[in-house]
This record gives C-alpha cells, sequence and structure tokens, in this order.
C-alpha cells in the first residue's frame, strides 16, 4: 500500500514517498525541566514514523536538537542559582533516560544548538547577503515582507500569526522592527547569558535560526520530514521556513509533520502552567511499556485529555498483549495497513486488542509499534 501521511502545509493526507534514506528534523526539548506527557508524546510519535519507515525498508536520518540556548533555559537556571550548561546536561540526560525507557529509537545525532554558532553566523551572513535581513538596535532581524510566500505553510491570517507570535515570544511591539512579523537572528545578551562576538556585535542567536542551522548542517540543504508539536508552527516553523529559503534559495522541508498538544484539567499541559504529568514520575509506578501505550493508543493529530485510567487501562493491556506473544503475520500486514493510513495507530491497537480477545497471537504487531512483549 502507498504510505500517506498529513501534510500540515498542504492541510491534506498525501502520499509520503521519499528515498531509500529519509531525511528527518525533530524539534527536541529546551532542557530546563522533565519530561512531561506532551514532549514524550510528540517524540513517541516520531519514533512510531521511524519504524513503520524502516519496516517498510527504508533508512532514517533522524537529527533531533538540544536547544541550550534559550529563555526559558536561562530563568530556569537564574531561579535554581545553577549556570544554564549545568542545567541543560542534567536535564538532557534525564531526557535520553525516558526515551530509553520508552523504547525510542536512537536518532542520527542530538546537537545542541550551542554548537551551531560558527554555523549561525554563517547563516545569518548569507540572509543578509541575500537582502532578507537588517540591522537595528543592535539586533539582525528576518524581513517578512521579502518573502510573498511567509505564511504559506501555516496558512494562518495576518492577524492569526500576530497573535501567535505575541503568545510564543514573538515580541511584536519591539520598536526596532520593521514589521511586527520580522524575527530575531541576532541580538545582545544580557550580562547573565553566553555571548559570542559577531560582524553585528556581542550577542546569541535567536530561537528560529538555531534549528535552521543545525538542519542545515546535519542533513542539508532539502530535507524530507520536518515535525514538532503544533505550537510549533508558528512563528518557530514558519520562520525556519522562510530564513532557511531566503539563505539558500531551495525549499526547505518536502513535508511538514504535527503532533497534537495533550491537555489536562482543561488547558494544554505546558511548564508554564505546571498542569504537567511527568514520565519519569509515571515510571516509578508502571512498566514503561504501558505508558508508550497510552501515548500510541491515540491518533498523532488529535488532541486528547489526561485522565487518571489512562495508565491502568493500559497496563492492563500490556498484559493481555504479553499473554498472546505469539506470531500473527495476517495482524502484522492488517497493522501494517494501519499504519499506511496516516499513521492509524488507534486502528491498530483495535486490531490487535481484537486479536488478543480472541486468542491469537500478537507478538510482532505490538513489537512493530515499539512494544516488546518478552
Amino acid at each position: 500500500m502507498t504510505f500517506t501521511l498529513y501534510d500540515t502545509a498542504r492541510r491534506a493526507i498525501v502520499p509520503f514517498e521519499p528515498g531509500e534514506q529519509v531525511l528527518m528534523y525533530t524539534c527536541g526539548i529546551t532542557p530546563y525541566d522533565a519530561t512531561h506527557l506532551g514532549h514524550a508524546a510528540t517524540f513517541i510519535a516520531y519514533d512510531t514514523l521511524q519504524r513503520h519507515l524502516i519496516d517498510k525498508g527504508h533508512t532514517v536520518k533522524c537529527v533531533r536538537n538540544v536547544t541550550d540556548v534559550d529563555d526559558p533555559l536561562f530563568e530556569k537556571a537564574r531561579e535554581l542559582g545553577v549556570h544554564y550548561l549545568d542545567l541543560a546536561a542534567g536535564e538532557e540526560a534525564r531526557f535520553e533516560r525516558d526515551m530509553v525507557a520508552l523504547n525510542a529509537l536512537p536518532v542520527a545525532s542530538s546537537p545542541r544548538a550551542s554548537s551551531a554558532i560558527p554555523d549561525i553566523r554563517g547563516f545569518i551572513g548569507m540572509v543578509i547577503d541575500r537582502g532578507f535581513a537588517y540591522e537595528a538596535g543592535g539586533s539582525v532581524y528576518f524581513d517578512v515582507s521579502k518573502v510573498e510566500s511567509f505564511g504559506s505553510m501555516s496558512q494562518y491570517t495576518e492577524a492569526e500569526m500576530l497573535a501567535y507570535a505575541r503568545e510564543r515570544g514573538g515580541n511584536v511591539d519591539d520598536p526596532n522592527k520593521r514589521n511586527q512579523l520580522d524575527f530575531v537572528l541576532w541580538h545582545p545578551s544580557a550580562p547573565d547569558e553566553p555571548s559570542w562576538d559577531t560582524l553585528w556585535g556581542p550577542g546569541r542567536p535567536g530561537w528560529h535560526i538555531e534549528c535552521s542551522a543545525l538542519a542545515l548542517r546535519e542533513l542539508g540543504t532539502t530535507i524530507d520530514l520536518h515535525g514538532g508539536g503544533a505550537d510549533l508552527i508558528f512563528p518557530h516553523h514558519e520562520s525556519e521556513k522562510a530564513q532557511s529559503e531566503a539563505a539558500t534559495g531551495e525549499p526547505f522541508v518536502k513535508h511538514w509533520m504535527h503532533t497534537a498538544l495533550i491537555s489536562m484539567d482543561g488547558q494544554k499541559m505546558s511548564k508554564s502552567l505546571g498542569n504537567l504529568v511527568f514520565v519519569d514520575k509515571l515510571r516509578e509506578t508502571y512498566d514503561p511499556r504501558a505508558i508508550r501505550l497510552g501515548i500510541v493508543e491515540h491518533h498523532y493529530r488529535t488532541e486528547w485529555e489526561w485522565d487518571e485510567e489512562l495508565m491502568p487501562r493500559n497496563d492492563a493491556r500490556l498484559q493481555t498483549w504479553r499473554a498472546h506473544a505469539t506470531s500473527n503475520p495476517e495482524l502484522l500486514d492488517e497493522v501494517r495497513a494501519r499504519l499506511d493510513d496516516d499513521l492509524d495507530t488507534p486502528g491498530a491497537f483495535a486490531a490487535i486488542d481484537a486479536a488478543a480477545a480472541a486468542g491469537d497471537g500478537v507478538l510482532e504487531a505490538s513489537e512493530l509499534l515499539g512494544v516488546p512483549l518478552d
């Protein structure tokens, strides 16, 4: 069957037909706190995608960055009275332990933003030389007016883009900007923040350019798939697309994939609200395989709400599946077909549950979803 996958830019489920090697970039963590269920759901969705692609005969080169130069990390380090890199190293290690426990495949690389400063300086130079950026007030800004297609990936109205930019750190009222939607490529650092020298003065990179520079360095000019949570569609991914194509003159991403957000108590899980369920805490009580099941039972594009029955339900499901850990090639083919249809994991779960209820084996089908039963 043809593998189809929803593309955010086209707002449609379309065939996803990459070459033998799939180049994939997933926006990773800002390492200032533990992995919550919302983070895990995003990364397990891309892990499920990788597993399906590998099962279909592809090799996957997946890059998942670590944003260790960013405002939330600096703010948390100030609050704790620790060096930001020490905080980042500890939280990155905790995240990796959670991913291993959830049986996520290793990624090809997980570069830190701080490793890309030379790449970022060169990237900004290309954007300026091509006439897409300007200096003002000690900062360098990307000029969105020079990109006719700006907004084409998210397909938001200007009013929606302004609202999201204001909500997500876009500083739309910066008086140095020519346009409220212009975004920072380089800006001065606060006294207790890291600073690097450039032709435009000392400072640090803006958030968006870090991922563009890392994707270009690690994967090349054009990548097959770029992913992240739905809250990254704008301004982060729209800005990445604009500046990357401005720098290289080539298409940046062939397919945009975004995962839905998870809620708790009626609001999106977020560190700022504190309505979080942490993976390492769940692991104290539940088998990590049951945690993975609790995530993957939901479709990656469907928002869902945490409830207290999620883990008991999937702990029981795990035990049922384990009781039927024998081969079943027909079920495996059925699950493959479900995954070919926009990663329909709920449909896959329904097929596996039905097979187990009938006393049939579910071993290979469960393993394809990243849940070993031994």
